[in-house]
């Protein structure tokens, strides 16, 4: 995993065309084989929570090896394998990332009534293009306001709402778009994280 909050933009996001950033959350210790196959196809990952197990970083493989992840609510020692315990404490609960064109923050969310999380972000990260929350499970593209606030849904199995979900952002230095990945259930047996 790289540093919690960049200082700059984020190493080796500098060269030509968009950084392609793969946003996923909710994994809750699985995630789904074609979330991983995004996450591939992109530069670096976020995560916004609720991830489950080192597992589930473990096999998140942008091209260019860059992880971001944020603590959840189930992102506690208690719901974490015992050997991931050392990971687990060097998670933050929040991150920002400095890409070509703004910043991106990443935050779970839960601490916030769903009611009022997108304003309360708003207000308390003025500076950020794009929020990144998790905690739902619900995907939501919120660009009515600057900030955009972005959840992905659930890349896992639990509550995906009918299959699991994840965004791309493309961002540079002018435009930022976000792609959304929609995937039917996984059928038969469960796959292993």
């Amino acid at each position: 995993m790289t540093d919690a909050t960049s200082t700059g933009l984020a190493d080796g996001l500098d060269g030509p065309g968009p950084v392609r950033v793969a946003i996923i959350a909710d994994t809750h210790g699985w995630v789904d084989r074609r979330v991983l196959a995004v996450v591939a196809d992109c530069d670096l990952v976020v995560h916004a929570g609720d991830i489950g197990s080192a597992a589930v970083l473990a096999r998140l493989r942008p091209r260019r090896g860059l992880i971001y992840a944020v603590r959840g609510n189930n992102d506690r020692p208690a719901e974490w394998p015992a050997a991931d315990q050392a990971l687990l404490a060097t998670i933050p609960p929040h991150t920002q990332i400095d890409l070509p064109g703004g910043v991106l923050v990443v935050i779970h969310g839960h601490k916030t009534a769903a009611r009022i999380r997108h304003e309360r972000l708003r207000r308390r990260f003025p500076r950020a293009r794009v929020l990144v929350c998790g905690h739902s499970h619900r995907l939501v593209l919120d660009r009515d306001a600057l900030p955009w606030v972005l959840n992905p849904g659930a890349a896992g199995r639990t509550r995906t709402g009918g299959g699991p979900t994840c965004l791309v952002l493309s961002a540079d230095e002018r435009d930022w778009r976000v792609e959304v990945h929609r995937f039917s259930p996984a059928p038969g047996p469960r796959m292993p994280a």
